[in-house]
């Protein structure tokens, strides 16, 4: 499973980039750094059924940092609940799949976001509400590193800490960049980890590339109870490709040239072949 795992997410970082390359805009850096847990997320953790909004008892999933949904996209196309063909219409005019998710358009995303903190404190309203309702649904929201800075996440993490919402789990995609500079330069973070304790909720830090790791983590969020639990997951901005990798000048939107996307495909394993389709569009 975990090679497979693997595979899914190398899959995923090459639709992304492919969406972007066809977008002529978008956000890779964060994309690729968040494609691990992702997969994960998608394959082993979500009860997400058929993705029917009416699904009682499904898990929700809120992509707080929006200007990631390439990732997000391509994973929901891997378990199949969009046609691949359809990630190519990424940014166009008329397509459901935007710049940052869009819940009217996209009936599997429980909320639009993009500006952040906003996901974040629509996932903590939806675990107080299916605890009231009595369901046995969980509530998963993945945030970026730059946007913990915001004041509302911090005011939504001192409300669910009080609420004790233990159906709920949050992963930061700590990369450790934003924008176009590092965390510290712009808004030191640390000690991240000392934040969360302070504020209720229960920590557990991983290596956000490792399956193992993410799996125990994410077993010992659903065992915790009384309190919401954060994975922190030590991530890089930029993973799989050599000239992206620890480098915030590819946060976006960047518009991916010819001789880029070679590259970058090549870094990820792609067959020489395929390249060629990736590059016209019949891929």
């Amino acid at each position: 499973m975990l090679k497979t795992l693997a595979a899914l997410a190398n899959a995923i970082r090459r639709e992304s980039l492919a969406a972007i390359y066809a977008a002529g805009s978008g956000h890779p850096g964060g994309s690729l750094s968040s494609a691990d847990l992702l997969a994960y997320l998608w394959v082993k953790e979500l009860r997400w059924h058929s993705g029917n909004p009416g699904d009682f008892e499904r898990d929700r999933f809120v992509l707080s940092k929006g200007h990631a949904c390439p990732a997000l996209y391509a994973a929901v196309a891997e378990v199949g609940l969009i046609p691949h063909r359809m990630l190519l219409t990424l940014r166009k005019l008329g397509s459901p799949l935007q710049g940052h998710p869009h819940v009217l358009d996209t009936p599997w995303v429980e909320t639009s976001t993009g500006s952040l903190g906003q996901g974040f404190s629509a996932a903590i309203g939806m675990a107080l509400g299916l605890r009231y309702k009595g369901s046995p649904a969980r509530v998963y929201v993945m945030l970026g590193d730059g946007e913990l800075q915001e004041g509302e996440v911090w005011e939504g993490a001192m409300c669910a800490g009080h609420y004790k919402l233990d159906n709920l789990c949050g992963i930061v995609d700590y990369n450790k960049m934003q924008s176009d500079d590092l965390n510290e330069n712009i808004m030191g973070l640390e000690p991240l980890r000392a934040k969360w304790e302070a504020f209720r909720w229960h920590v557990i830090e991983i290596n956000g590339h490792d399956f193992e790791e993410m799996s125990a983590a994410f077993a010992e969020a659903r065992r915790t109870k009384e309190k919401p639990t954060i994975i922190i997951a030590h991530t890089v901005k930029g993973k799989g490709v050599s000239f992206m990798e620890g480098s915030p000048l590819w946060h976006g939107s960047v518009k991916l040239r010819d001789e880029e996307l070679v590259q970058a495909l090549r870094d990820l394993g792609t067959p020489e072949d395929e390249i060629v389709r990736y590059l016209d569009g019949t891929i």
